[in-house]
């Protein structure tokens, strides 16, 4: 690079300012979006979209998706007094749930703003609250900063450090508003309000039978007029006074179901775009009304992909408060604010490997990652000190002297003793043993049985049942005979 102009590197050339267009005259860059600058209003316009009954529905069960997972600092490499100061913070002063709930206006709206309210306390300087502020109080310069539009300053000024926590979603330098889901759902929305704005005039209409009323031909218009406020009448009230020269005929608006039927396919189809919008999927719209447990499971892994992304961006926006409120009082490295979700762990599995593993079997360090879910690094087994060698039934058969029979009862019951679980399963391993033929056959249909098993162990536990077995079996014979 010797001799080579290196200016033009070290600097951004594709900027705002250096290409031709309005915006460069601007301050505040306008909001990208497509059905704002068509419909030449601001942010506020989507908060009127939610007063629709689906769209508010669907917006709740994506935000649980976050909301319903528990919370944790991970103190990481940070000192214990110091994160016990961030954890305490959290469990008094700020609601973690309710920022969650701010911070995820930013999927539906593009960008969420708080505002950060410091105290001085017990010499730190900590945040008292913080604070959601409306969205269209606030906009963005050509470089992505946010900008205060006040009062002094109807262009917007740029905001103070520190102050003012940003969550955006899927932000771009040509767009740092974000992108936004309820930009997706405005017309599904307006074309639903209008569709059922319609269903119901038709209901209005074609609903009730239609009354006919007849009088002599010649009858002066007094007279019209009098039946057809009698008619009138009658609809609401079914009952009508009229000359008995006169009569009423009820008429149904036969054949206009199937036209009903058209304004019900459109609010039920306007409500999937609205869910695929808001979930990214919607299983009755793609999968057909029936479905099936795999279309459900696709369905599911679309709602985890959402939550995850959600997830992240909420954990990201706290920790950026955690960083500020560190540099502002300590050194080294913050601790983070993670969410996870608590699990129910499978009692009955966790029931069956307990008793397995008291018999002798070891699990690998794999089945526990696939059958609990747990990750690398959570779990360490170590190498435990194997227990002294049991004697094989091909060398009991060879023993010289059987045991007498108060040892042998009493080398049963110590058995029985330390390892209680043993009878849990003595009778079905006994069973298929009895079944085989061979000692091979026994073992390979008890790992089909058993599949996560690890052969060794699983051939000392047979060994050991069936010692133990042959000892109780012989002690009880020479018990009979004495």
């Amino acid at each position: 690079m010797a001799g080579k102009n290196t200016n033009d590197l070290l600097n951004e050339l594709a900027i705002h300012k250096n290409v031709s267009g309005f915006t460069s005259f601007l301050k505040i860059l306008p909001d990208p979006d497509i059905v704002l600058r068509k419909q030449g209003k601001d942010i506020s316009v989507y908060k009127e979209l939610t007063s629709d009954s689906h769209l508010f529905s669907v917006m709740g069960s994506r935000r649980s998706g976050v909301r319903s997972q528990e919370w944790a600092i991970d103190r990481g490499s940070a000192k214990t007094r110091q994160s016990k100061i961030i954890e305490d913070l959290f469990k008094t002063k700020i609601k973690p749930f309710d920022l969650m709930g701010s911070i995820l206006d930013a999927p539906f709206y593009g960008y969420a703003v708080m505002e950060v309210v410091w105290e001085h306390r017990d010499g730190l300087i900590l945040p008292l609250k913080v604070v959601s502020k409306p969205k269209e109080w606030f906009a963005f310069d050509p470089s992505g900063e946010l900008l205060l539009k006040s009062k002094k300053a109807l262009q917007g000024e740029a905001v103070p450090p520190y102050k003012f926590l940003v969550a955006r979603n899927q932000a771009s330098y040509e767009n740092p508003y974000g992108e936004k889901i309820l930009s997706r759902c405005f017309w599904p929305v307006v074309f639903k309000k209008g569709g059922i704005k319609f269903w119901v005039t038709f209901a209005e209409k074609y609903g009730m039978p239609f009354l006919i009323g007849k009088i002599p031909r010649g009858s002066a218009q007094k007279e019209t007029d009098a039946l057809a406020d009698q008619l009138e009448v009658m609809v609401q009230d079914a009952i009508a006074v009229i000359p008995d020269d006169s009569s009423v005929e009820i008429k149904e608006a036969s054949g206009k179901a199937s036209s009903a039927d058209v304004y019900e396919k459109m609010v039920t189809f306007f409500n999937s775009e609205i869910s695929k919008a808001v979930l990214g999927q919607t299983l009755t719209t793609e999968m057909g009304k029936s479905g099936s447990y795999a279309a459900s499971q696709t369905h599911q892994e679309v709602r985890s992909d959402l939550v995850t992304e959600d997830k992240h961006l909420v954990e990201d926006t706290i920790n950026t408060l955690i960083g500020w409120i560190w540099e502002f009082n300590f050194s080294g490295t913050p601790p983070t604010f993670t969410l996870y979700e608590e699990e129910d762990v499978d009692k009955v599995l966790a029931e069956r490997d307990e008793i397995l593993t008291k018999t002798g079997l070891k699990f690998t360090k794999s089945y526990y990652m696939k059958a609990y879910g747990f990750e690398e690094g959570d779990i360490d087994i170590s190498e435990t000190p194997k227990p002294a060698a049991t004697p094989n039934v091909q060398n009991f058969s060879e023993t010289p002297m059987a045991p007498k029979p108060a040892d042998a009862l009493d080398a049963q019951s110590r058995a029985v003793n330390t390892a209680p679980i043993e009878r849990e399963i003595l009778s079905e391993v006994m069973k298929i043993m009895e079944e085989a033929s061979t000692y091979e056959e026994a073992i390979d249909a008890i790992l089909g049985a058993y599949p996560t098993f690890e052969l060794p162990a699983l051939q000392n536990t047979i060994d050991r049942l069936t010692a133990n077995s042959m000892i109780l079996g012989g002690a009880e014979i020479e018990s009979d005979q004495l």
